[in-house]
């Protein structure tokens, strides 16, 4: 089995562009501890001397704006070359988002299967794990014989998605193992393996269909019971990504498995399920304006309170360059007076973090922060370093600037703050601040956890909340709830057969 991929998610809004250097690449299984268990062990589930993994390219990237022709060019031929080089293969693991978009191309991730359909022929299984958050076209559909996404947003179960779609993949070729759901699934030798594809014309941001809530925690909590139906290997819900300008843009169904009949009904059902909760999926948070959700924030008694700077997430695709946010923050007279305290994470901009360094922990510094992908008018920083921290490993020298009562973080690099200890590490404590701003969607798992109070704040950016002011010009026509007045669309699954065969 080869194991390969690249991955990212990409916002055609956001004015970052995602280069071969944005990439981390593994040319090992140690992103997959699952395969590296002994396969004759009581917890292996492949059978040893028959079945080999072999590892050859898997880049990866912080989501962004679009990836350039050259970046993409470079890594799928790299690929594409040990795909050749190490073959020939009898099924291929790919490790991929969904949500990629690179310029000069349509549908990259078709693309890509496309291309290693051409070295490993028609008849030799694919399978693929993506982000919920991805987007599944018919050509890819066609392409790629078992595809699966994550099923929790915020993700919890990245490795358990990637373990479901090998384990898909070996069961489809040898039989070994149970199927990841544990039901019934592909038995016969004789089997043809099909799958039924539905799109379903929904935009919605992650925001609003996070599945810590109904309606997509209920919908997405039938799936395990769904894949576990006979004739059923997987289903799947690919949730879609809302700020990609592109024809293939919406919520994908798809359900594989071994009975016609059985995969049709479920991704029907499923499909409906999506479209009758159109005007159900709500922000996971209160979601304000920035400046009622500063005020929302500076009058909770609770702490830590939580402020999501959405419209730049850089998880979702933003530039991680705008300072809107923290203008306004430095506009509120409380903070501006030091009566109050607020923390902001983050803005990437190297010339305001080399600034920092040189000046060093209690140097003034007077910057302009901000607008560094986008060319938006930066904003006026005054104020002391507070710290500085070098060499971080995602966000190259971090600084932290205190002016008032805001302490804004600056990094080199985009770098994403997911995590408490992110913001300890450069001493800053959020059970000490009135408010704590960052740059996310819904609060990843420790933020969550940790959060006495949270507001998302409908800032600007490549990523905004606000769907129906951003310029779609490709998206597939109508949509809801930008085309509100839309008749019910048809949500009869196509029917796909794979010429995937058994070794």
């Amino acid at each position: 089995m080869a194991v390969c991929g690249i991955g990212t998610e990409s916002s055609t809004f956001s004015a970052h562009r995602t280069t071969v250097d944005d990439f981390t690449l593994w040319t090992d299984i140690s992103r997959y501890p699952f395969l590296e268990a002994d396969p004759s062990s009581a917890s292996g589930w492949w059978p040893g001397g028959q079945v080999e993994f072999v590892p050859l390219l898997v880049a990866r990237a912080l989501p962004g704006g679009p990836v350039t022709g050259e970046a993409y060019t470079a890594l799928e031929s790299r690929l594409l070359a040990a795909l050749t080089a190490e073959g020939p293969f009898d099924g291929v693991y790919l490790d991929l988002h969904g949500a990629m978009h690179v310029e000069g191309r349509d549908d990259a991730e078709a693309g890509l299967a496309a291309a290693i359909r051409a070295v490993i022929g028609p008849d030799r299984p694919i399978a693929a794990s993506m982000d919920l958050h991805g987007q599944v076209s018919r050509r890819f559909a066609e392409l790629v014989d078992l595809p699966t996404a994550y099923r929790t947003a915020p993700h919890v179960d990245l490795e358990e998605t990637r373990e479901r779609a090998c384990r898909l993949l070996v069961h489809t070729l040898t039989r070994h193992t149970d199927p990841p759901a544990g039901g019934p699934g592909l038995l016969a030798e004789e089997a043809e393996l099909v799958r039924a594809w539905v799109r379903v014309p929904l935009l919605l941001p992650g925001e609003r269909t996070s599945t810590r809530l109904d309606p997509a925690a209920a919908i997405y909590a039938r799936l395990p019971e769904v894949s576990r139906r006979p004739g059923v290997l997987d289903a799947s819900i690919w949730i879609g990504y809302a700020w990609a300008d592109a024809p293939r843009t919406g919520i994908n169904v798809l359900v594989s498995g071994t009975s016609p009949d059985a995969v049709s009904e479920a991704a029907a059902e499923l499909a409906q399920a999506l479209w009758r909760a159109r005007d159900d999926y709500a922000f996971a948070m209160p979601a304000l304006p920035p400046r009622a959700a500063i005020e929302t924030a500076l009058a909770a008694p609770a702490r830590p309170y939580f402020v999501s700077d959405s419209g730049d997430n850089p998880t979702a695709g933003g530039s991680g360059d705008a300072a809107w946010f923290l203008a306004d923050l430095l506009a509120t007279p409380s903070l501006a007076a030091g009566d109050k305290s607020a923390i902001w994470a983050s803005c990437a901009d190297p010339a305001a973090v080399a600034a920092c360094v040189a000046a060093g922990p209690g140097g003034a510094v007077e910057l302009r922060v901000g607008g560094v992908y986008s060319g938006d008018a930066p904003v006026p920083l005054r104020g002391v370093v507070h710290s500085v921290r070098p060499g971080d490993p995602v966000g190259g020298d971090l600084a932290v600037v205190r002016s008032g009562g805001v302490h804004a973080v600056l990094t080199t690099r985009r770098k994403p703050y997911h995590f408490i200890e992110d913001l300890t590490e450069l001493g800053l404590d959020p059970w000490r601040h009135d408010l704590t701003a960052v740059k996310i969607g819904y609060l990843e798992p420790d933020l969550h956890r940790a959060a006495a109070g949270s507001v998302l704040a409908l800032t600007p950016g490549g990523v905004s909340q606000d769907l129906a002011a951003l310029p779609y010009r490709r998206l597939t026509r109508p949509i809801h709830p930008l085309d509100s007045d839309m008749p019910a669309p048809d949500l009869t699954p196509v029917l796909l057969r794979s010429a995937a065969r058994r070794i």
